[in-house]
């Protein structure tokens, strides 16, 4: 355990999250909804983002036992929903899924930020913040759509589709918002829906310049805390 937990107190694990949440967004993902993997695997997939989540918080024991504890109950309702396939699992399966993607998030975002020269594994970790934050929404926005099932206007094709193939709509969905492209084949009509949906497009346009500008300003002081040094 101990290598293990050596390896997730570097920066090298901020690279293994990212290609982690890679596969997940945008192969595993997609596949699922083309019905190829189908969902028990985009929860094994998941289930392993979790994992490597704890590890990489393994050196801080209260945020450990806080995402560890989450990890747990996530899991477990997870894998309840296909074990026993709990449809009512479906909605709360969905709010923990996204709370978690919220407090990792934070958590790499800190490692990010904390004091040191900015690396490539760093700038890879500030994308897998991005990405986590499409994933919170998406999570945030299946939940509403299992709440209010007209809260979202789906094309024809998509709507004949079973209640499996939301996450993947719906990571889709995120994403679009997000980086503000917009296709329009899926729009927000319940006010809840679209008042998230309109969060979620500000924080897609600020949250990249926001972030650039810290880190530029970041790599910028520690340059010249080197050149200091060296007279």
């Amino acid at each position: 355990m101990l290598p293990l937990r050596r390896f997730w107190s570097t920066d090298r694990s901020l690279t293994v999250l990212l290609v982690l949440l890679g596969i997940l967004i945008f192969v595993i993902n997609p596949l699922g909804d083309l019905g190829v993997t189908g969902s028990l695997l985009m929860s094994v997939f998941f289930s392993l983002v979790l994992l490597s989540g704890v590890g990489a918080v393994s050196k801080h024991a209260l945020t450990t036992a806080l995402v560890g504890g989450l990890v747990v109950v996530s899991l477990v309702v997870r894998w309840l929903r296909y074990w026993i396939y709990g449809d009512w699992l479906a909605l709360p399966d969905a709010l923990i899924s996204s709370l978690f993607c919220v407090i990792m998030a934070v958590v790499v975002l800190a490692q990010v930020f904390r004091e040191g020269p900015i690396t490539a594994q760093r700038l890879q970790g500030a994308v897998a913040v991005y990405l986590l934050l499409g994933l919170a929404w998406a999570f945030v926005y299946e939940a509403i759509a299992l709440r209010w099932p007209q809260a979202f206007a789906l094309p024809a094709a998509a709507a004949t589709n079973s209640g499996e193939d939301l996450t993947a709509r719906f990571v889709y969905f995120s994403f679009v918002t997000l980086t503000t492209v917009g296709y329009g084949d899926i729009t927000a009509v319940h006010p809840v829906a679209r008042s998230l949906a309109t969060a979620e497009a500000l924080v897609g346009q600020l949250f990249p310049a926001i972030l650039l500008a810290r880190l530029v300003s970041m790599e910028l002081y520690y340059r010249q805390m080197r050149r200091a040094e060296r007279r």
